[in-house]
């Protein structure tokens, strides 16, 4: 009957947890409880006060709150307009560049060097129209021929300007000579480039490339060239010359006017002397370089038709005839 008085339902001892010998081990011992735990024992604290350990620095600083860098649209805006001004600063230099080198580009000459005739200062408005340089253009067997040339076109120069200072003095003591000093200031103006652009530069080119054309240009202008001289030589009255019949004429009047144009009169015929021997000293050069007259011809066909102007005129003429046409 003892074991129907049992409880069935009654757990067995060796079915506790709590049996087990760890656990109650551990529950029978005399370690403190976590609830009877004190983490401040009571005890001295005088010792702890002499081992006080310094606090040490924190490597970190407390976050600070930056204020924004975002620049402002007023400063976007001025920035954008400084960046704009430097840029059109950049590109108006650079345009200058541009200029200052297609200056220098147009006072070239055809051989792309640097014209130096006439010589005249670097502030001076008027730049050089021309290149040119003995030793270096001209063969050296020509190199006598053309300077002399270039001698004779410069005392031509200074012949006109003392002709013209001879016609002022001889106006200041007659007032009847007014056309002869008006003659003279035209014939300066006149003579002067015109006999360095007519005869001058067709030798200088002639002697240099050997050109043909160049040779029989020259040859006619400098023909006319040395009767010019002739009549200034002559000296007829009311011409703009004091040659040897004005100055004679004067000196009777008037010795002094008379001399100096007695002196002019002898430059002019110096002059007409020297294109004479000048003339003949080029035609024989010409004649030893194989030059002839269907060469100039040749030269000057070439010289036409590859010349721009003529073919832009030539085009126009072509296309005008052919809408009249249609």
């Amino acid at each position: 009957m003892s074991n129907i008085d049992n409880n069935p339902f009654a757990a067995s001892a060796g079915d506790n947890p709590f049996n087990d010998p760890s656990v109650t081990q551990v529950t029978n011992s005399h370690v403190e409880t976590v609830d009877q735990f004190n983490p401040f024992p009571d005890h001295s604290t005088g010792g702890l006060a002499s081992h006080t350990t310094p606090a040490t620095t924190s490597l970190y600083q407390p976050a600070v709150l930056q204020p924004s860098t975002e620049p402002s649209p007023q400063a976007t805006a001025a920035a954008a307009q400084a960046k704009l001004l430097k840029q059109q600063e950049e590109l108006e230099r650079k345009a200058a560049e541009l200029d200052r080198r297609e200056h220098e580009l147009q006072s070239r000459g055809p051989t792309g060097k640097e014209n130096n005739w006439p010589p005249l200062p670097k502030f001076f408005p008027i730049k050089p129209c021309f290149y040119q340089d003995f030793s270096e253009e001209i063969p050296p067997e020509y190199q006598r021929v053309c300077k002399m040339m270039y001698y004779l076109w410069m005392f031509n120069c200074v012949t006109l300007f003392l002709n013209l200072l001879a016609c002022l003095a001889m106006f200041i003591t007659d007032s009847s000579g007014g056309m002869d000093f008006g003659l003279s200031i035209l014939w300066l103006v006149l003579f002067a480039p015109c006999s360095f652009l007519c005869w001058y530069r067709p030798i200088y080119k002639a002697l240099k490339t050997d050109s043909s054309f160049s040779f029989f240009f020259f040859f006619f202008v400098f023909f006319c060239q040395v009767v010019i001289f002739i009549i200034q030589a002559v000296g007829i009255p009311r011409w703009g010359n004091s040659g040897w019949i004005t100055a004679f004429t004067v000196i009777t009047t008037n010795k002094a006017v008379g001399a100096i144009m007695i002196i002019v009169a002898i430059l002019f015929t110096i002059c007409g002397v020297l294109s004479v021997i000048l003339l003949k000293m080029v035609h024989s050069m010409y004649r030893r370089t194989g030059a002839s007259f269907q060469k100039a011809q040749q030269e000057f066909s070439q010289g036409v038709f590859t010349n721009k102007n003529f073919q832009t005129a030539a085009a126009g003429a072509a296309q005008g005839a052919f809408q009249q046409n249609n």
